[in-house]
């Protein structure tokens, strides 16, 4: 029944569905209508009055009315959800506690190999939904089980405050419609970098336990299979791997408003602060997005694309384009605290 949840068995609530209908009634009535004996009835009524959802009146006979359903469920349901609190933080604990001691017990319980595109997905959503903190991922080229543009969770999960840093490999942002999907993602909480490649595909969760694809499959013969990485040495190294790819990544920044336009984007003198546009045209070039890529992105031509990474590159003294982006990266322009930094 509907009302289990707060408390009632299912005669009471259909005690109280009728009286809900019929607005007040003696016991006998109710009782005829649902066809049970009168006694019942009354134990019945009695219940729901201790629970405060009925009220009696006094007369001959006595007559009951239901509590309004907002105010006489309110407290049970409050009540309700504080036992599933306590009964989700018990659950986590004697989770904790099993896999410990399978753990000890069992070190194949450390790895378990999941087969299967379908799997594979459902893992990596059913990742995303448990964590309580942070996941870090890495994002390369191609997919084995789910698309960056069919990750939902992701929006979900940033919406409800949990962390999200990804590293994303060059050659993804060139994919069709990446870097449209990237900017939706750091807009909506993401903080995200770039690197030449990756070496594994991985989302780590709240650096506990970490989903790596192994075998990519796709060749009409043979599934793709997963490995989820529970705590021990091996999810230590990954956690290194990743810590290690992000302090050597380029941040990735995206301007603030709508798509830019020629105007939006010009540069400025080095006296005045970067601009959100410029910093997104820097963050995707130092990234190794391709000019026809960030024109796109942008909403302007190539050509001018082109022009604006020379005038930089005369500005910071640069002659290719290997060196402006070590200048932007020794001037701090793409981090946090350097955002002003144009000397």
């Amino acid at each position: 029944m509907a009302l289990e949840a707060a408390g009632l068995g299912s005669e009471q609530e259909r005690a109280y569905r009728m009286l809900v209908r019929l607005g007040d009634a003696p016991a006998a009535q109710v009782a005829e209508v649902l066809g049970v004996g009168e006694v019942v009835m009354k134990e019945l009524l009695a219940d729901l009055q201790e629970l405060g959802l009925v009220t009696s009146v006094d007369g001959d006979p006595v007559r009951y009315a239901p509590t309004p359903p907002d105010v006489g469920f309110a407290p049970l349901l409050l009540g309700g959800l504080e036992a599933l609190d306590r009964a989700r933080a018990t659950v986590a604990q004697l989770t904790d506690e099993h896999r410990a001691t399978t753990r000890r017990r069992d070190a194949n319980q450390l790895v378990e190999v999941i087969t299967g595109t379908n799997a594979i997905r459902q893992q990596l959503r059913n990742l995303q939904l448990s964590t309580r903190s942070e996941i870090l991922w890495f994002c390369r080229a191609g997919h084995v089980a789910m698309a960056s543009s069919d990750n939902d969770e992701e929006f979900a999960m940033l919406a409800r405050g949990i962390g999200y840093r990804v590293i994303y490999e060059q050659a993804l942002l060139e994919e069709p419609g990446m870097i449209d999907n990237l900017v939706l993602g750091i807009r909506a909480g993401e903080v995200a970098r770039a690197t030449p490649s990756l070496p594994v595909r991985m989302a780590i969760s709240d650096r506990s336990i970490a989903l790596c694809p192994l075998v990519p499959g796709g060749d009409g013969i043979t599934e793709p299979t997963a490995a989820l990485v529970r705590d021990s040495s091996l999810l230590t190294a990954l956690l290194a791997l990743f810590d290690s790819y992000w302090a050597a990544s380029s941040p990735l920044h995206v301007a603030e408003g709508g798509g830019s336009d020629g105007a939006g984007i010009s540069l400025v003198s080095p006296s005045d602060p970067m601009s959100a546009e410029e910093r997104e045209l820097l963050s995707l070039l130092v990234a190794g997005v391709s000019d026809k890529a960030i024109a796109t992105r942008l909403g302007v031509s190539m050509r001018t694309v082109q022009r604006r990474i020379s005038e930089l590159m005369a500005q910071t003294g640069a002659q290719t384009r290997m060196q402006l982006a070590w200048q932007v990266a020794r001037r701090g322009w793409l981090e946090p605290d350097g955002v002003n930094q144009r000397a």
